[in-house]
């Protein structure tokens, strides 16, 4: 068969024009950029005592931290950061908070059938709580619950839409309507979710509730990097390379980082996520894409696109190359790829034509900590006294809410509804360890290209994955 040109190929723009986009763009993070100095919580330097240790200052950890205070004001909670609030994942992200806590509609009904109604109920629940708390706790997240926009790019697109919708909420519109929501030549149609979708700046969140977290008394140290967890009688002493704390109860937040317990060294592997952000966009640039609506933005290839207004109208634009490190190693050399940033210019140009000569200032990237399954997954250890839960796969911001909920449940241990949940009961297959994680994942990354390429028909690999239960669903 032929290779087909997907349209970010078939419309692409002079390479000069991209050239010209990224000439003064800096490897930085533009949220991080963005808060500038942020209040700096001193290391841990005493042997401490507490009845909760929270380990990670992400998402997980900070909402653990705060969930914890709210249930039991009078508990010791202390929470480890390795670096800085907020400096990973949780700072980095495209700011999409969603409702799902499953990774979309296909993959939660095809994964847990019997659970699905559950967990769309319980996903919905979590968003509305989550724009609670914004307000409750006084989240400066810059919070805006502008629902998502699906977008259909090649003509074998427009029936996914129209005949299998990404959520059952979600809205057709053909090609005149979707380029009056936001004016691209390469929609051909779009699905409106209008309510499963908010955008939040993703640093500001991670402060916000580390202030929250500490205004409840949570006591938080950066710099605290935990090297070591044991469980001595019945404490568990969690170890850093200043001190240690002896803690009743552990939760483990640390994403995609190198996992503490053994049992969960193959179970995420990192995959880098690249980004870009443009200047602000002028009164008639932005009125020239219209996207008066400032919906999250998705196309529907395997290799996706992800894009949002900031409140100072830049766009966010995101996707496509998913890289895995070789080997699996984590390192900041890996977060300024130019091939990967210039294709994601390239794509930009192709997309939105009528903002040529918009310049990006930042380029970056981000590991996520992505498992088999696609969401996360949720274990006790050290006699019940240790819970963790980790690989999100990218869609953390609002899942991570809910997760918190339900370690502290796990280690409540007593059974309520989320805990009796298969979906948090069992764990999903693990990574083979390398060379085959490798070989397997830089296949899957190729056959899913390929399938870009071929109208969306899935190779004989990608049909295996399927059947197994291991197929990527985006």
């Amino acid at each position: 068969m032929t290779a087909h040109r997907t349209a970010y190929e078939r419309y692409a723009p002079d390479p000069r024009l991209v050239t010209e986009s990224l000439a003064d763009s800096a490897p930085a993070v533009f949220w991080l950029d963005d808060v500038g100095a942020a209040p700096a919580y001193d290391p841990l330097t005493a042997a401490t005592p507490a009845d909760l240790t929270v380990v990670g200052g992400g998402y997980l950890g900070l909402w653990a931290a705060v969930h914890a205070k709210r249930r039991d004001p009078g508990r010791r909670v202390v929470l480890l950061e390795a670096q800085t609030v907020g400096w990973a994942a949780s700072g980095r992200n495209g700011g999409f908070c969603e409702a799902s806590l499953t990774h979309g509609e296909d993959n939660g009904r095809s994964r847990w059938p019997e659970e699905h109604d559950v967990l769309e109920r319980l996903g919905a629940a979590n968003l509305d709580a989550f724009e609670a708390d914004v307000r409750d706790l006084g989240l400066p997240c810059e919070w805006e619950r502008t629902g998502a926009l699906s977008v259909a790019v090649e003509d074998h697109q427009v029936d996914w839409l129209r005949d299998s919708p990404a959520h059952p909420d979600q809205h057709f519109l053909d090609r005149e309507e979707v380029r009056a929501a936001i004016d691209s030549p390469l929609f051909l149609a779009g699905g409106l979710a209008p309510d499963t979708t908010a955008l939040v700046h993703p640093a500001r969140l991670a402060l916000g509730l580390a202030r929250a977290a500490a205004d409840l008394g949570v006591e938080v140290h950066e710099h605290s990097a935990v090297t070591a967890i044991r469980r001595e009688g019945d404490v568990v002493e969690v170890a850093t390379d200043r001190a240690s704390v002896t803690s009743d109860q552990v939760v483990l937040a640390t994403g995609v980082f190198p996992a503490l317990l053994r049992r969960n060294r193959l179970m995420t592997v990192p995959v880098y996520d690249y980004v870009l952000v443009t200047e602000p966009l002028t009164a008639d640039q932005l009125a020239s894409i219209g996207w008066a609506g400032r919906q999250g933005l998705g196309d529907l290839a395997n290799q996706f696109h992800y894009a949002r207004l900031t409140a100072d109208d830049r766009v966010l634009w995101g996707g496509y190359d998913a890289v895995y490190p070789a080997g699996g190693r984590l390192h900041p050399r890996h977060e300024d790829r130019p091939e990967s940033h210039e294709r994601l210019a390239s794509h930009f140009l192709a997309t939105f034509p009528q903002l040529e000569g918009v310049r990006f200032t930042h380029r970056w990237a981000g590991a996520i900590d992505t498992s088999t399954q696609f969401a996360a997954f949720y274990g006790t250890t050290h006699g019940g006294r240790v819970a963790h839960a980790a690989g999100f796969t990218g869609l953390g911001v609002g899942a991570t809410r809910w997760a918190a909920e339900v370690l502290l449940d796990l280690l409540a241990g007593l059974p309520t509804e989320r805990t009796e949940l298969r979906m948090v009961r069992e764990r999903p297959l693990p990574f083979p360890p390398e060379p085959l994680a490798s070989a397997g994942i830089n296949l899957t990354r190729w056959s899913l290209d390929r399938a870009d390429h071929r109208e969306g028909r899935r190779n004989g690999f990608l049909r295996v994955l399927d059947r197994a239960g291991l197929g990527f669903d985006s």
